[in-house]
């Protein structure tokens, strides 16, 4: 366990040393970021697979990394006119571009496979594009074409080459959906931006865009977000935006969308910590949305929320709000604020400024391709400026899975982690949560637990619901509401799991995890009372042994042995752990397990009872 968020969780006072770092700022002006592509390669070897698309080159080199046989990027120097069967192969390639990209696919016309950047005519590359185009309708797809650059050859003739993204028209709803997770301090204007993109009005500069996103009267009142709540902005295959201005209902959006962003709108007061934490752990965002008010700047739980995000691993980007209440030099102010603390050694991010639509895109494309990259916009919820390159962004960004990781994922026994329980008029009991493996659909009979006396039991799914549209098949990855009738609520709680009747569940009171100690006040020991955070698991746990030491301090790593207080758990081995307990906090992953049924004094159980 690295300890690289240590000073970022510090004491929390919102301070810290403004430490060098090697990592220097990058703002992409020419928007194609040729110097931050070496910085990228060198701390992500992967990065020549997945999503290296900065075209234009330097006088010495003018080569992008060579064409991958695997991942979603496909290089052609040019297409035109091609014989039937050409076309026929190159139709069937491009399915298999889509399949990896999980329904995208990005094109690079007038690129060799090795790389090097050639470039077309303004004749053939109206070809090319024609001829994709064609083929893009065979396969059930839209093109979009993200820029155009000429290639400077000192040629008489001009010659360019072409970056197009291609998407599929969705079919049975099995759209792209990427989970966002919207961090940052109270007053610092996320529920107003997430308001503005998704319900397609600016605001009034009193709050009136986040009014529909609030879900208790006392949200209404106070004007801050105390639960955890869910909305939906879509993009066609056109790369089109689709939101609630054009759209009545969330079912007409994912009907007509292609990919879907879901954003899950946390809270910024600091007394509501536990509900910030449980949506990270339990939502499994895909990335993160940092949003920092730019006349306040790192202020509140700013820094905490950062540092949560690193410790869980989640990739972040960087919005900066309310840029119509300051003047420019407030706004630089804030950046430059923002780049020392992303430069420090607590974090080692590379800061990149967005300030067009080429940025944007070539934001999108860095940021997928390594996590040291950390976009950063500036817009404004009440004058509309820059939000297009935020709109641009979420287009653009791919998923960070691939195809063959998703149907592995989909291999295995289905688990269905309850995140919510409802009881609905009508419908009876409905659960939500997040399908972690396996496919879920109507009428599947699964198992639910543990209970206080780890049993199980069984139940059968009703209806289906992704972003309150009917859904027939639920796949490994995706979020969704599950209909299960009359079955009894009492018996149901958050953390608990809903898994194939075949499966063997390890379910456990006592666990062991190897931590490293962020931030404590004094020592930390055994019979230590702290919350655990496992996944959607939250509970309150106590120190039965640290191994090998009698206590810890702060930045110390050790082997702890837990045992939950009120109910036993079903948890995996390597899932990360995160506890809390005051101005105590701390990092690491489930290392060994001890079943409920490896203790005498505690009752015997994985059996599954009917209700």
């Amino acid at each position: 366990m690295d300890t690289r968020v240590l000073e970022l969780f510090g004491s929390g006072n919102g301070h810290c040393s403004a430490s060098q770092s090697s990592a220097s700022n990058v703002k992409p002006g020419n928007g194609h970021g040729v110097s931050l592509r070496k910085s990228c390669t060198k701390n992500n070897k992967k990065s020549k697979t997945r999503f290296s698309r900065n075209f234009k080159p330097s006088n010495n080199t003018p080569y992008l990394p060579p064409e991958a046989e695997e991942g979603n990027i496909e290089y052609k120097l040019k297409l035109v006119n091609p014989t039937q069967y050409r076309f026929e192969h190159l139709a069937t390639q491009m399915k298999w571009r889509l399949q990896e990209g999980r329904g995208e696919a990005v094109y690079q016309i007038g690129v060799e496979d090795n790389g090097m950047l050639v470039g077309l005519s303004e004749e053939d590359m109206r070809a090319s594009l024609k001829t994709l185009h064609r083929l893009a309708e065979k396969v059930g797809a839209d093109i979009t074409v993200l820029r155009e650059q000429e290639v400077d050859y000192d040629l008489d003739v001009p010659r360019k080459i072409a970056e197009v993204l291609i998407r599929k028209v969705p079919d049975d709803q099995q759209f792209l959906d990427l989970r966002v997770a919207v961090l940052g301090n109270v007053d610092s204007g996320k529920s107003t931006l997430l308001g503005v993109l998704t319900q397609g009005e600016l605001d009034n500069g009193r709050g009136r865009a986040r009014l529909n996103l609030f879900r208790h009267l006392h949200e209404i009142q106070t004007g801050r977000t105390s639960s955890i709540s869910f909305e939906i902005l879509g993009f066609n295959s056109k790369g089109e935006v689709v939101n609630y201005s054009e759209s009545r209902t969330a079912e007409e959006i994912c009907e007509s969308a292609s990919k879907m962003i879901t954003f899950i709108d946390l809270a910024g007061h600091h007394k509501y910590l536990k509900t910030t934490i449980f949506g990270l752990t339990s939502y499994c965002p895909d990335f993160a949305m940092l949003v920092v008010s730019a006349n306040t700047g790192i202020a509140g739980t700013t820094r905490e929320h950062l540092g949560l995000a690193m410790a869980l691993k989640v990739p972040i980007f960087i919005v900066i709000s309310k840029i119509d209440l300051c003047t420019r030099g407030t706004v630089e102010r804030t950046v430059r604020q923002l780049e020392r603390v992303l430069k420090q050694p607590g974090c080692n991010k590379v800061p990149m400024v967005v300030g067009s639509t080429d940025d944007a895109v070539t934001a999108a494309q860095q940021f997928a391709q390594s996590p040291n990259i950390t976009p950063i916009f500036t817009v404004s919820s009440v004058s509309g400026e820059s939000l297009d390159l935020l709109k641009v962004f979420f287009n653009i960004i791919p998923p960070l899975s691939n195809s063959k990781e998703q149907e592995e994922l989909m291999q295995q026994l289905t688990e269905f982690q309850v995140d919510e329980i409802y009881t609905v008029p009508e419908v009876g009991t409905v659960v939500g949560g997040t399908l972690y493996s396996g496919i879920c659909r109507e009428g599947d009979q699964l198992v639910v637990g543990p209970t206080d006396s780890g049993q199980f039991h069984k139940l059968t799914v009703g209806s289906i619901q992704r972003n309150r549209s009917g859904c027939r098949v639920l796949r490994a990855g995706q979020a969704a509401t599950l209909a299960l009738g009359d079955f009894d609520r009492s018996l149901l709680r958050k953390g608990m799991v809903m898994v194939s009747p075949e499966m063997d569940p390890t379910i456990c009171w006592m666990f062991e995890a190897e931590i490293v100690l962020l931030f404590h006040a004094k020592t930390f020991h055994k019979g230590f009372q702290v919350t655990v955070h496992i996944g959607n698991v939250r509970q309150t746990a106590t120190v039965e042994a640290v191994y090998g030491k009698e206590e810890l301090r702060t930045g110390e790593k050790a082997v702890v042995l837990f045992k939950f207080i009120k109910h036993p758990e079903y948890l995996k081995v390597g899932a990360k752990v995160l506890f809390r307990e005051g101005v105590t906090k701390g990092i690491g992953h489930v290392t060994k397990l001890q079943p409920i049924n490896a203790s005498g004094d505690i009752p015997l159980c994985v059996k599954c009872s009917d209700v």
